[in-house]
């Protein structure tokens, strides 16, 4: 069996003005994200699975305490780095696992030419299992754009998200074609907080400082929402 490490994630909605204040106060105290743009941000894409079904969808709604999905994700449209992830929640903590693919895996991928993949292991492996026994297809693809803070403690991560879009009905996440629906809550940005075991006291105050409003934000949800 696989032992995975949790870690706890809070999500919240704040606003951008109150975002923008908590960006200048971890300035000071947090490092940036090294794969940030010019700007400060990325962009993050995501392509999810789900079954003929759609019960990672339905579970989310319904708050199963423990689900898993999986999902293609790149950054800055870049090609020559795709991950193929598997999160995993068990109540309120969470779990990834991840491994790099090839643009040509994630072609036989998007395409359904699993069996053409040659000798998979590990996650690549488990997903294709799952894939044929589960029946998962592609979803929904999911673009925001982050900036991210880190700090070393307890490995903490602190992200904010703006400018969510959703694709319907294409899913290949390099077609420049794919049309996008933005369904971000006007004023509004997502902010996740993720740590292992304990907030260290100093980056509590500051969040503690900035009205917020917790609640079970899934991006995912949200875009697969509106199909």
């Amino acid at each position: 069996m696989k032992k995975y490490k949790y870690r706890h994630e809070l999500k919240f909605k704040i606003s951008n003005g109150c975002a923008e204040v908590l960006k200048s106060q971890l300035s000071l105290i947090l490092d940036k994200d090294k794969n940030a743009l010019s700007d400060g941000s990325y962009v993050i894409k995501s392509l999810y699975f789900d079954d003929i079904n759609s019960n990672s969808y339905y579970e989310k709604l319904d708050g199963v305490l423990y689900r898993k999905k999986f999902r293609i994700r790149t950054y800055n449209d870049d090609d020559n780095f795709i991950r193929l992830e598997k999160k995993m929640k068990h109540n309120n903590l969470t779990s990834k696992e991840q491994m790099l693919i090839s643009k040509g895996i994630y072609s036989k991928i998007l395409n359904g030419k699993l069996d053409e993949i040659d000798s998979p292991t590990g996650l690549l492996e488990e997903f294709i299992t799952n894939s044929k026994t589960k029946h998962l297809v592609p979803s929904v693809i999911v673009l925001y754009h982050r900036i991210a803070f880190t700090y070393p403690i307890s490995e903490v991560r602190i992200t904010f998200d703006s400018h969510i879009q959703s694709g319907l009905y294409n899913y290949d996440l390099f077609d420049k074609e794919v049309p996008m629906y933005d369904v971000s809550e006007p004023g509004k940005q997502v902010l996740e907080v993720k740590f292992n075991e304990v907030l260290p006291l100093h980056i509590a105050n500051i969040l503690n400082d900035i009205p917020s409003c917790k609640e079970a934000v899934s991006k995912f949800a949200i875009c697969r929402s509106i199909k």
